[in-house]
């Protein structure tokens, strides 16, 4: 986390600015990166507000800008806006989406989570981070290139914040039922899927010293254990990678990082891996603008204990307008 230098935060009127705003001031504080407020609105109706919450931030010492823009949804607004400022971390509050809604509609901030080039930060709950449980989720199952370069960065980036808010660093896996009818042996008693899975989390826990009593390995859907166990050991963050996928229609299928998304009562943060932020960064980037200093979105990625990742591959949709060029728009730089 070090190597942020931006970090977006996405404000919104209607919304109480105190949750938002002590997480980006924690992040500033830690990193010492520049804060830019980001109010995705039409129009300019409530610009002295913006002002007042940019204000309220350089007058306690934090380095900020402001912005008011609309791109025609919410999710492309934050991802030009991103991009135009080269943020290497995104905070958004998440409020619960309507399931009825959400049957028909996919929710805006699961298209944040699919399209967005950098991680992001879905604040969810007052929970201190300070002292408090970090929980991170890998699959450790797949035996995909994607999956194992992923959870080397969720891992390690939970140590980091564990380290950094002295708080205490857990890990869980889950995994599937047995199957009689499995080709593997390994597969077909629970004890035995249970030890594989043990086995494979050891190097994590030499890496990043976690004690077998903070690993967790638990049998059933992840969509379900991830919001149970984050409940049960009152996690402040549950930090979760992000896959993407492609189905016949071209466009991303749901992952666990979308389904567990309203049942946490923890902040989440969800991490992907260098080949999609590449190749989302370059669906999001205007095609007469410069590129973007990739190394402004893969703090991920750059923790010392780890090698360079082997490039995989995948092929995501497109569905990320480009910054319109007569977006009405206003900045307020302060230092």
């Amino acid at each position: 986390m070090q190597t942020i230098r931006n970090t977006l935060v996405v404000v919104d009127s209607q919304q109480s600015g105190d949750l938002i705003l002590d997480r980006a001031r924690m992040i500033a504080n830690s990193t010492q990166s520049h804060l830019h407020l980001l109010a995705c609105e039409k129009g300019n109706h409530h610009a002295s507000w913006l002002s007042e919450l940019q204000d309220r931030l350089v007058k306690e010492g934090f380095s900020v800008s402001a912005q008011h823009d609309w791109q025609g949804s919410a999710h492309k607004t934050i991802i030009a806006a991103q991009q135009a400022e080269g943020c290497g971390l995104v905070i958004k509050q998440h409020l619960p989406d309507n399931p009825l809604i959400k049957a028909f509609l996919t929710p805006d901030d699961w298209k944040l989570l699919r399209y967005c080039p950098s991680p992001v930060l879905m604040v969810k709950t007052a929970r201190p981070w300070m002292g408090g449980i970090v929980l991170v989720a890998v699959d450790v199952g797949s035996s995909d290139v994607e999956h194992h370069v992923l959870h080397s960065g969720v891992v390690s980036h939970g140590y980091d914040i564990a380290k950094l808010a002295g708080g205490t660093l857990h890990m869980m896996s889950a995994h599937p039922y047995p199957m009689l009818s499995s080709s593997d042996p390994i597969f077909q008693l629970k004890e035995s899927i249970h030890t594989y899975y043990r086995e494979l989390c050891l190097r994590f826990q030499a890496e990043f010293n976690i004690s077998d009593s903070r690993l967790h390995i638990e049998e059933g859907p992840a969509e379900v254990l991830i919001p149970f166990l984050a409940h049960k050991l009152e996690a402040a963050v549950t930090v979760i990678g992000s896959v993407g996928r492609t189905g016949l229609s071209g466009t991303l299928v749901g992952n666990t990082a979308e389904m567990v998304l309203d049942a946490l009562d923890s902040d989440v943060l969800v991490l992907k891996p260098d080949d999609i932020i590449l190749h989302l960064e370059e669906l999001a980037a205007p095609p007469s603008s410069p590129d973007i200093d990739t190394g402004l979105t893969t703090w991920p990625y750059t923790h010392h204990n780890h090698h360079p990742f082997v490039q995989a591959h995948d092929h995501l949709a497109p569905d990320v307008a480009t910054p319109a060029s007569n977006a009405e728009k206003f900045k307020l730089t302060g230092r």
